[in-house]
């Protein structure tokens, strides 16, 4: 059997198992310059408080496997067919609950298990194509792996200047997971070849949409400006020029990648478990796509832990998905005059107590941002 033949077998399998795209990369074979330059993006400061980023291995994959050869490469696409939360926003009702907005890929369950279980199954076919030992290991975004790099090597893409992976076909509604292995496989681009060509051109979309500036510059992003990190990784207070930009953000942030030109075209999974989750006989106010304000920020530790067991949502806890709810609730139109205007202001005011300092704090704001609408 041929190199080649291994090459495309390993693809097909992956295709079988549900991943859309698969590559490989040699580690050997191909340098990768966007790590080189990973150590002076951290010396600007614009991993804010990741510290797991400072990692050396993210930078130098042979110190995460010493015998490290190959790297597979696979994506999935998550996009379904509910609104973007750009055209989400122009659509909310007028009459109940103020809504939130849920980044895409939390809806459903935990992306993380699902990659796994996948990758795993990928990584335990190999044993039928390649005899001989050989080391597998795979992350599925839980590990120090620059994941969308290695796709960018492996054929699946370039960056674009939002930073993240795009695909021609597929857009950038893609969750990217790796295989490490000793296999020394054959390379998805031939040695002649470089990586997908960069098709952003002069579009800059994602960078003027970015309501917090979190995008410096092209293919250039500081975190600690993101909506995503300050909704997600950030512990303590959210500073506070950032909260109006914030809207209705209580969890990560899609504007990036709803007004890219190639997610407008972008085909769809049908797949339930990336479907909006939703609760109990009040599936409009306890859904995850455009959730309640007020179900999300009067929620306590253990209704967070039931919620949203199995998701991606664990990640913000229970003390930032409130203290997110209250500042989008600060951001949401709530005339004096309105049905439930007096129950939010009650809740809010009851928050303003609470022992954690972010939520207290975040409380307060949105209290004196509600009080202060003209009649």
């Amino acid at each position: 059997m041929s190199r080649e033949a291994d090459r495309e077998w390993i693809v097909e399998r992956a295709k079988a198992i549900g991943f859309d795209l698969c590559g490989i990369v040699r580690l050997d074979a191909q340098k990768f310059s966007e790590l080189a330059n990973f150590s002076e993006w951290l010396e600007r400061g614009y991993a804010g408080e990741m510290t797991y980023l400072l990692d050396p291995r993210r930078a130098e994959p042979l110190l995460v496997r010493e015998d490290l050869r190959s790297v597979i490469v696979c994506a999935l696409n998550y996009n379904t067919a509910h609104p973007y939360s750009t055209d989400a926003a122009a659509e909310l009702p007028q009459s109940g609950p103020p809504s939130g907005w849920i980044s895409r890929y939390a809806w459903g369950d935990d992306y993380h298990q699902l990659l796994w279980g996948k990758l795993n199954a990928l990584a335990a076919t190999l044993k039928e194509r390649f005899p001989q030992r050989f080391a597998v290991r795979a992350y599925a975004d839980t590990g120090p792996v620059a994941e969308r790099i290695f796709a960018k090597y492996a054929g699946l893409g370039w960056l674009g200047k939002n930073t993240l992976l795009l695909n021609e076909t597929l857009g950038s509604w893609l969750f990217l997971g790796v295989i490490f292995t000793s296999l020394d496989l054959l390379r998805s681009l031939g040695p002649a070849e470089t990586p997908r060509p960069d098709l952003c051109g002069n579009c800059r979309q994602c960078l003027d949409a970015c309501p917090t500036g979190a995008l410096v510059e092209p293919y250039v992003l500081d975190a600690r400006c993101c909506i995503s990190y300050l909704t997600i990784e950030l512990r303590g207070t959210i500073p506070e020029q950032f909260r109006e930009a914030i809207g209705w953000q209580v969890y990560g942030c899609d504007i990036c990648q709803d007004v890219c030109p190639y997610n407008r075209q972008a085909p769809v999974s049908h797949a339930p478990e990336f479907q909006p989750r939703a609760f109990g006989q009040e599936p409009n106010e306890r859904s995850l796509l455009r959730p309640s304000l007020p179900w999300l920020a009067q929620m306590d530790e253990q209704q967070f832990r039931d919620t949203f067991r199995n998701s991606a949502m664990k990640r913000t806890k229970w003390a930032g998905l409130v203290r997110n709810a209250c500042i989008a609730l600060g951001n949401a139109a709530t005339p004096p005059h309105s049905p439930g205007r007096a129950r939010i202001e009650k809740l809010l005011t009851q928050l303003t107590q609470s022992e954690i300092p972010s939520i207290a704090e975040s409380a307060d704001w949105a209290l004196r941002r509600i009080q202060q609408e003209p009649e």
